[in-house]
């Protein structure tokens, strides 16, 4: 059989010894697409499991429906029967269905609370709706079951225009943790006290974590049991919409951190043995257990899982009009050991009896149903395996993601402080990392996300200053720690910020330089929520330096979007190691760092793109955002060509500084 040359190729020809396994990629796809809706049919038609499933309002009452091919029988209990287990018997349809009609219009009410009962081989099991919309836990029992919720209902939109802007500039957040009380926050509270911060920073998209439901708070999400359900610990599903569309009318994107690689192993929340087998939605035996995380893991050949799980994103975008997904646990999907000690060393590792092709196959065809519902949606992949093609259209072979996220950097970064002395940072080393990327394939840039706060581990700030942060972040007291902290946070974003990616990302307190870790509460901390919030009142005192991290901040995001900076491409034009001086020019803008811990260079000479004359548009020395001073921001340089033939000019170039340049004739 012969095959059309794929894009890819062309694309990375060191992808040319494996040529079959990418055609075998893109016949699978093919296969299973017209599998799924024929040869003209599209996805967006055939993922509507969310409006046949589950409960639905009719002309006379309602209908429940649910898909339970082992199940014997099917029963609806609740508070509409007063919790008879056998009152309310469901009929079995074809294809595994099982279907009850609720006659009269109060039939059901929203807020009533309800579960399933199967019955298989004997056994009487409890089960919560798989489409259940809202999910609640029962304050004195602990118990979760569903909610009558109303999605019928009209929501009053307004954001019908709202595209999201090309390039993301993401505040990657958590709703619950997102106040300063020491409790769970709302959705109402992050719309009214959250978003006008994440505005006035200039953020234009947020990434929300632990939306879907699930039972472990401490799992920050990552562990679903109810993946139609927004989570009821923050409020109703009208109040998110409600944030999302406030979000909409702020410019503001909003992107749902979405959980399809694996599921929370309980039976009675979730969808583990839902029909009284392991085998309905996860794979079997060990390749159904993720061993790290002790969760079930999807059989993604099985057309009923996909039914489900491409139904869940139309059903995240239709209804609360998401703006795309950022994909969890991509490199667990992709491979079957996960890639759990794999150092991904050379392409083979890609091609091999390891690679889940089924996994691939779902992710070409949840990125190809994303763009049919939203053409201008944004998908985001987390991995970390460098997967050849995840960030290339389906159609050239890729896998049809937006951006992967750049998973490689905050390592660097946390090695760099860990184990370096600020004299022995190799700039080299730092430039080829920063730089790194796959042909034509996007990657977000971030120096330190959640991942990076959590207990056990310091966020880039509090690896820096320790517990100095304790005593000396206010503006009066002197401290050579705090300095070299304050001045190496900035400089580690800039340079991250203008070259790990083609967009940026941001964990929502870090660009303050939000002290200590995150620890959800738990038996060991004393179910305390102490360390899960976010200290609002450090950045809003005028007395502490954090006031002075988040002005750095909100001028580097302006920079960034004002000279669309992750657009374009970096030029390298010095790397000096024994200086520790990077210098570079994206188009018109030069970005000069000085990483030295002590030397100050006077008439250095800055290699540009183009002659011209140039002006400082940001110091990272300025007094307001924490510096010294040292630099003359409104001194115009006139270039000239040096001894070596290379255009530029000379300036004062302090330590631990970044200076950023514009030629402005």
């Amino acid at each position: 059989m012969k095959h059309r040359k794929l894009g890819i190729l062309e694309i990375d020809p060191y992808l040319t010894p494996y040529e079959e396994d990418l055609n075998m990629r893109m016949e699978r796809y093919e296969a299973k697409r017209q599998e799924l809706v024929g040869k003209r049919g599209k996805l967006k038609s055939f993922a509507n499991g969310h409006h046949y499933f589950g409960f639905h309002r009719t002309r006379g009452g309602w209908v429940y429906r649910e898909w339970a091919p082992a199940a014997e029988e099917m029963y609806l209990t609740g508070d509409f029967n007063e919790w008879n287990m056998k009152d309310t018997p469901m009929r079995k349809l074809e294809g595994g269905v099982f279907e009850v009609e609720l006659k009269g219009r109060n039939a059901l009410r929203e807020g009533q609370k309800v579960q399933a009962v199967v019955i298989h081989e004997g056994r009487q099991l409890r089960r919560i709706p798989s489409y259940a919309t809202r999910v609640v836990q029962d304050p004195i029992t602990h118990l979760w079951c569903a909610e009558i919720e109303e999605t019928q209902k009209s929501f009053a939109w307004t954001d019908e225009d709202f595209v999201p802007r090309e390039t993301p500039l993401i505040y990657e957040c958590h709703i619950g943790m997102a106040q300063e009380k020491g409790a769970i926050g709302s959705y109402r509270e992050f719309k009214e006290y959250i978003l006008p911060r994440i505005k006035e920073l200039g953020y234009n998209t947020i990434q929300i974590m632990a939306i879907m439901e699930h039972p472990y708070y401490g799992s920050f999400g990552y562990q679903v049991s109810n993946f139609f359900a927004a989570s009821s610990r923050y409020g109703k599903s009208e109040d998110l919409k409600e944030l999302i569309n406030t979000a909409h009318e702020m410019g503001i994107a909003v992107l749902l951190d979405v959980v399809h690689s694996h599921a929370v192993k309980n039976t009675n929340e979730g969808l583990n043995e839902f029909d009284g087998t392991v085998y309905q939605y996860f794979h079997e035996g060990g390749k159904g257990e993720h061993s790290a995380w002790d969760t079930k893991l999807f059989n993604y050949g099985k057309n009923e899982v996909l039914h489900f799980l491409l139904s869940n994103l139309k059903y995240w975008m239709e209804t609360f009009h998401f703006d795309g997904f950022r994909f969890d646990g991509v490199t667990s999907m992709l491979y079957l050991d996960h890639g759990l000690g794999s150092a991904f060393t050379n392409y083979d590792m890609y091609f091999s009896m390891n690679t889940d092709v089924e996994a691939v196959t779902y992710l070409q065809l949840a990125n190809a149903l994303i763009r049919e519902i939203n053409p201008h949606a944004v998908t985001i992949a987390e991995d970390m395996s460098g997967m050849p093609g995840m960030c290339l259209p389906i159609e050239e072979g890729g896998i049809g993601f937006c951006y992967r996220l750049s998973m490689g950097v905050p390592d660097l970064w946390i090695k760099y402080l860990k184990e370096y002395s600020d004299d022995h940072w190799d700039m080299n080393r730092l430039w080829y990392e920063l730089n790194g990327r796959r042909p034509q394939e996007k990657n977000i840039g971030y120096c330190e996300s959640h991942d990076q706060a959590l207990v056990g581990d310091k966020t880039i700030m509090f690896r820096l200053c320790d517990a100095e942060m304790y005593t000396h972040m206010n503006k009066f007291g002197g401290s050579m720690i705090i300095d070299r902290g304050i001045a190496l946070h900035k400089m580690i974003r800039l340079l991250t910020a203008t070259l790990a990616g083609e967009g940026y990302l941001n964990f929502m307190g870090n660009e303050f330089g939000h002290p200590e870790w995150i620890d959800f509460p738990r038996e060991g901390n004393g179910w305390s929520y102490h360390y899960c919030r976010r200290q609002w009142s450090l950045v809003d005192n005028e007395n502490l330096r954090y006031r002075e991290l988040n002005e750095f901040d909100k001028a580097m995001i302006r920079l960034l979007k004002e000279e669309h900076i992750p657009e374009k491409r970096a030029e390298s034009r010095w790397i000096h190691q024994d200086d520790k001086v990077i210098i570079y020019n994206k188009e018109d803008v030069v970005f000069a760092f000085n990483f030295h811990p002590t030397r100050s260079f006077e008439g250095y000479f800055v290699p540009v793109g183009e002659a011209g004359t140039y002006e400082v548009i940001l110091s990272s020395d300025d007094g307001c955002f924490g510096g010294f001073g040292r630099v003359d921001t409104a001194y115009r340089y006139t270039t000239f060509r040096g001894e070596d033939g290379r255009e530029g000019f000379l300036c004062y170039l302090p330590s631990r500084t970044a200076l950023s340049f514009r030629r402005i004739s």
